[in-house]
């Protein structure tokens, strides 16, 4: 497929207000709500295919969920959360922009510091989105990382289980907390760079505490820029070895969901955005023999629905959430690039 019916295949995930569904309406397993983090992956999918419109229609909208909800986001933002419904949720209908109340690992301090970073570099670019009347808005999202202290606060993370320290997301904080630093009308202490950057440092190579290799961490390398050197040689290294399997990348090692096998190990599902995320990566690295390699797997996962979610381990069967709306974002970026 060519990257426009890729885009054909985001632009099916499309709300009447502009947020983009995970995967498609109507699923039955969950994925037809809109979530911060999905939306954002979206979204770099569709600025390398240029449509620009669509675009800034999601993260106006995204501003709208904000300010629906800015009386919960002042209150964390002055009061430290203790319980994971006082966190900013990471999903939403995306009509309604409701929260929905149901437990989901709704500590995701990554999703919040990933929106930073895109309205930042939106408005650097010169595609910005924030208004007058919305700065405010984006200034209590610097607040809210400062009340929870995400540089030590355990979350659930990019996967949404453990609550733990994540590299993933201490350094989505950070990435999103230095962006915006850049604009002259948002305020972003320096301590709280600094408190982020000890934190990461501290962590890296791992992901967490049980966590030695973690495909979320991929994020620190695109689209946050936080990594190079050995230690950016050292990630890639064990998670190229330990999860990249055949028709994926798995999340991490002895990963339940999606997991076939009855005792839960051994049979870790395959994540289909994993190979061209790579690609990407070592693109931006300089490697196009591995850039290259990456997009060719990628391509492998490829189905006339589009790109799945993920394949259950060594099958050629995906599961039901196809296309997911951030596989082939990632698709498209790693298709614009590699030539």
């Amino acid at each position: 497929m060519d990257i426009s019916t890729h885009v054909e295949h985001i632009k099916k995930l499309r709300s009447g207000k502009g947020l983009f569904l995970a995967s498609s309406q109507g699923v039955e397993t969950g994925y037809d709500k809109a979530w911060l983090r999905d939306n954002f992956y979206i979204s770099l999918g569709l600025e390398a295919a240029g449509e620009w419109g669509l675009v800034e229609d999601m993260w106006r909208a995204i501003l709208g969920i904000f300010n629906k909800h800015r009386d919960k986001i002042d209150w964390a933002s002055e009061h430290q959360p203790h319980e994971s419904w006082q966190y900013i949720h990471a999903r939403y209908h995306p009509e309604t922009f409701e929260e929905f109340w149901e437990e989901w690992g709704n500590k995701q301090n990554d999703a919040v510091g990933a929106i930073l970073f895109k309205l930042g570099d939106l408005e650097i670019s010169g595609h910005g989105v924030i208004r007058p009347e919305d700065q405010e808005t984006v200034q209590r999202l610097v607040d809210y990382l400062a009340s929870v202290e995400y540089w030590h606060d355990p979350d659930n993370g990019v996967w949404e289980e453990y609550e733990e320290v994540h590299a993933s997301s201490v350094g989505a904080c950070l990435a999103g907390l230095r962006k915006v630093k850049e604009l002259d009308f948002i305020s972003v202490p320096d301590d709280l760079l600094a408190q982020g950057e000890t934190a990461l440092a501290e962590l890296l190579p791992r992901e967490s505490d049980s966590k030695f290799c973690d495909m979320a961490q991929l994020s620190l390398f695109y689209p946050y820029n936080l990594i190079e050197g050995q230690v950016g040689d050292t990630i890639l290294e064990r998670l190229e070895y330990h999860l990249a399997r055949r028709r994926g990348v798995v999340r991490y090692k002895n990963d339940h969901y999606y997991n076939r096998n009855e005792d839960g190990f051994s049979e870790e599902a395959e994540w289909c955005f994993g190979f061209p995320w790579l690609a990407i990566i070592h693109h931006q690295r300089g490697d196009n023999e591995a850039a290259q390699y990456w997009l060719d797997q990628a391509e492998e996962t490829v189905t006339e629905a589009g790109v799945p979610e993920l394949y259950y381990s060594n099958t050629d069967e995906p599961n039901e959430n196809n296309p997911l709306g951030w596989s082939e974002s990632m698709l498209v970026v790693a298709k614009s690039l590699i030539k």
